[in-house]
């Protein structure tokens, strides 16, 4: 999944407005910003195997301390702790917290099965909706767009960039998405975890956009 995570983070804003976008957006992709440094060391692996799901065709073989639920649950409560001791502030403590432990969820929707339960455990869960485009776009779509339309509903545009700077990153974010879908594979291993860490300007992009929309105050 990779819209649906991003409209986690636009919808979490309702329930902590004193967090940044780019805070909720880290959040809600944390483990997948932690996964591709994860590759790069060597410490989890996937391989290309076309035709493996009709959606990607990527064989997520090993990957359990960025993508287990104990592991999730233990980086949402870390996530929300640190975000606690240096905001001090409750409720996006916990809003982040969930939004990180959010990521495993909705990935169990799309996965095969290949979400492990437990960093050393044999069971793998997934719903495999990956299987289906259909209800690939369906979920990933819906979440989106609920997501944008609460953040839309929550915050307003405090100037220009305010507005051309989020509506450019949801056309980006799109644009991104249809590129996965129905581009070719990645050429190898090494060049899908490079490119994850270009998420990190989609987190800095969350950031400045917030910084140009105030709270709509109901």
């Amino acid at each position: 999944m990779f819209l649906g995570h991003f409209g986690v983070g636009f919808g979490a804003k309702p329930l902590a407005p004193r967090t940044s976008l780019g805070t909720l957006f880290l959040a809600a992709q944390f483990i997948d910003l932690l996964w591709p440094i994860l590759l790069l060391v060597g410490f989890e692996r996937v391989a290309i195997v076309p035709g493996i799901t009709l959606v990607t065709p990527l064989d997520f073989a090993h990957y359990p301390w960025s993508h287990s639920l104990l592991a999730v649950v233990i980086w949402g409560l870390l996530f929300g702790g640190v975000y606690y001791l240096v905001r001090r502030y409750r409720a996006g403590a916990w809003v982040c917290g969930a939004a990180v432990i959010s990521h495993w969820v909705l990935d169990l929707l799309l996965h095969r099965p290949d979400l492990p339960i437990l960093p050393g455990g044999d069971y793998r869960a997934g719903f495999g909706l990956w299987n289906s485009l259909a209800a690939t776009l369906v979920i990933e779509l819906a979440v989106f767009a609920v997501g944008l339309a609460l953040y839309l509903r929550t915050t307003t545009a405090s100037d220009r960039i305010g507005s051309v700077g989020l509506w450019s990153l949801v056309g980006f974010l799109l644009l991104v998405y249809a590129g996965n879908l129905f581009g070719a594979p990645p050429p190898s291993v090494r060049a899908i975890a490079w490119l994850g860490q270009a998420q990190w300007l989609l987190i800095a992009w969350g950031y400045w956009i917030d910084r140009h929309r105030t709270a709509v105050r109901g």
